[in-house]
């Protein structure tokens, strides 16, 4: 058999199977995606077993390196791979995000999806919560991603990176840049923690490595990880800019981490009587409201935006923000075009 063949099996209780299956032998190997698991991969025995909430109920099927399906006489097919999908023409719609559920998503922390529609698949904004404090059972893991990064939106959380030292601590404001497949771990949090986490394509597989220990011996912070390096903006040691009347803004290291895929930053109102303006050509351009109130128009609309709330405008629209109370602050992220992009797990 193939080293690439699986034995993809329907599911529709994914945590239970896994947790069933790891109680036979078997390791998680890749989960997909985060924010609302519905596929996951095991190793074990010689076996690899893909467990899918998509799959139609029946029996197993066999997916190879063939170059044609055969059915065998129980009903089970054996499958060719299929190539990694291209994430589907971009589809920025203007987006207001107000309230919306909270799911479980990986390791047990709660996601709100600030984004339901993607931008057709090119983009993901989760605002995540790990309601207590304590140990997060996480494991070393990696992602298929363009672009990642979080911000701490309240609490502190304990990270570890590879080759990036010893573990430490992101507290409220912080920022990191997570370059494609670094391999990292949540250790642990305070209790309230709430992060931001904006990711691109959208649905991306996350991998479990058994094989790597962190922190890793050797520290590289500048090390090249796919075109791009770890990055981590500290609130305490923020400069603020004066380049807009009426606001100020904290922009991030993450443009030039990133080698111009994206750009964030902090803009926070000192009046408010003066707007910011702007527009994008992007694939995506987000406000996450921090704190306060502010009228965001876009074209001929204006729309009210508050704490929490998080609104996308589209590509080649004008907007103008303007802030209605004292100390409105949001969180700024623009990610730019990409033509076509590649994942699979």
């Amino acid at each position: 058999m193939s080293e690439r063949a699986v034995v993809e099996v329907p599911t529709t209780a994914l945590r239970e199977d896994i947790t069933l299956l790891e109680a036979t032998g078997f390791q998680l190997d890749a989960i997909f995606p985060a924010d609302a698991p519905r596929v996951a991969e095991l190793s074990g025995h010689g076996l690899r077993v893909r467990l899918d909430c998509s799959s139609s109920a029946g029996a197993p099927r066999i997916v190879a390196d063939v170059d044609e399906a055969v059915e065998l006489s129980s009903g089970t097919t054996v499958q060719p791979v299929l190539a990694d999908p291209s994430i589907p023409a971009l589809n920025d719609i203007f987006v207001h995000t107000v309230g919306g559920d909270w799911g479980t998503g990986r390791a047990g922390m709660l996601y709100r999806d600030l984004i339901p529609q993607r931008h057709g698949g090119r983009v993901v904004a989760s605002h995540i919560r790990i309601a207590e404090a304590g140990p997060v059972p996480d494991y070393v893991h990696h992602h298929d991603v363009r672009f990642q990064m979080i911000y701490c939106r309240r609490g502190r959380v304990e990270l570890v990176y590879e080759d990036q030292g010893e573990p430490f601590w992101m507290t409220e404001g912080d920022c990191i840049l997570q370059p494609p497949h670094i391999r990292h771990r949540v250790l642990s949090s305070s209790d309230g923690l709430e992060v931001i986490e904006i990711a691109s394509p959208a649905e991306h597989a996350t991998h479990i490595d058994h094989e790597i220990t962190l922190p890793t011996a050797h520290v590289n912070p500048v090390r090249d990880f796919g075109g791009q390096r770890f990055s981590v903006d500290r609130a305490e040691d923020a400069e603020w800019v004066s380049d807009e009347p009426g606001w100020d803004q904290r922009v991030t290291d993450i443009g030039n981490a990133t080698a111009g895929i994206a750009s964030v930053r902090v803009i926070r109102a000192t009046g408010t009587s003066d707007s910011l303006c702007g527009s994008h050509d992007g694939d995506l351009c987000l406000f996450f409201v921090l704190n306060g109130e502010a009228t965001l128009s876009v074209g001929d609309y204006s729309h009210l935006i508050s704490t929490d709330d998080a609104v996308t405008v589209p590509r080649n629209e004008s907007w103008a923000l303007t802030a209605r109370t004292d100390g409105f602050v949001a969180l700024n992220v623009n990610i730019s075009n990409e033509k076509e992009t590649r994942h699979g797990i």
